[in-house]
């Protein structure tokens, strides 16, 4: 028990990333202890890459599974939100190895993730979150060194071809979050205009269990005046604080310590590209209830 325990956040780590839901991540893993409590522990030379094996092939399975649910899936789909502020390889945050890291798991590139095959993103994965050689990726899979090659270059091509490139300084995120939030709760329409690309973006998420939009959104015009219309509606006693999700700023919007959506947003050049909104009550549960102090400024209205 005790030496899957110490492997046991790496392997959460890396099931996340294959599947961008934490509670099918504590799925693979749990199933990750059974193979290991039936295993013969004397034939096991190096544990760690024992059970990163074990747990990556479950993850392969369970995404192939996962992906064809989603074809089916009712709007837009996001990866159900990261706390982030304490992830790093190791443990030791706020390190530059923790910001490499934390680039893996970013709503962006998970987002992206989803359209790489299994063996890829397994490859992608292992590689560049985590750093695995090319031969031991290739022992994972059970593939020839060379075709765990060719799917890692395939896979980082298609990533760096379709991943958005977003600022990531923290300070700003929060400054341009929180301009955001009030123009949108005060029906600022100028205000939103004044802070989004024209060419900005709106993801919403609901699953078909919330209200969001079932399209992606674009044009900041349209995204501004959606936004106006639907806080006018917004429930009363809202408030709203501070996170770090998937590695940036994210405002969780709670009612009575009940989550009710996450808001996040893709910055480049000082404006607002994408605009990520999570609405989906089953994503949202695994960030349980929210007590005070909530951040200051005008309460969020969610859209």
């Amino acid at each position: 028990m005790e030496v899957f325990e110490g492997h046991r956040p790496r392997l959460q780590q890396v099931a996340y990333r294959m599947l961008g839901r934490v509670a099918d991540a504590e799925d693979v893993v749990q199933d990750a202890w059974l193979r290991w409590s039936a295993a013969d522990r004397a034939e096991v030379r190096e544990p760690g890459a024992y059970l990163v094996r074990i747990t990556t092939r479950l993850a392969i399975d369970r995404l192939r599974q996962a992906q064809a649910r989603r074809e089916s899936y009712v709007g837009p789909w996001l990866p159900e939100p990261l706390p982030t502020d304490h992830l790093a390889p190791g443990g030791a945050p706020d390190t530059a190895e923790r910001a490499v890291f934390a680039e893996t798991v970013t709503l962006a590139v998970l987002v992206v993730m989803e359209s790489l095959s299994p063996l890829e993103r397994a490859v992608f994965v292992l590689r560049e979150a985590f750093g695995y050689p090319y031969a031991e990726i290739a022992a994972v899979l059970e593939r020839s060194e060379a075709a765990v090659r060719q799917l890692a270059g395939r896979a980082r091509r298609h990533m760096d071809d379709r991943t958005p490139r977003y600022d990531v300084d923290p300070e700003r995120q929060r400054e341009l979050t929180d301009r955001f939030m009030a123009a949108a709760s005060g029906g600022d329409l100028a205000g939103l205009l004044a802070l989004l690309a024209a060419d900005a973006r709106l993801v919403g998420d609901s699953g078909g269990k919330a209200k969001a939009p079932l399209r992606v959104m674009e044009s900041a015009d349209k995204i501004a005046r959606f936004l106006v219309a639907v806080t006018a509606n917004s429930p009363a006693g809202l408030e709203y604080r501070h996170l770090e999700l998937n590695g940036g700023i994210a405002l969780l919007v709670h009612t009575g310590g009940t989550p009710y959506a996450v808001f996040q947003l893709g910055i480049r050049d000082g404006r607002i590209h994408t605009v990520y909104i999570l609405r989906n009550p089953d994503k949202l549960s695994s960030l349980g209830p929210q007590t005070p102090p909530a951040a200051p400024g005008t309460p969020a209205s969610p859209a």
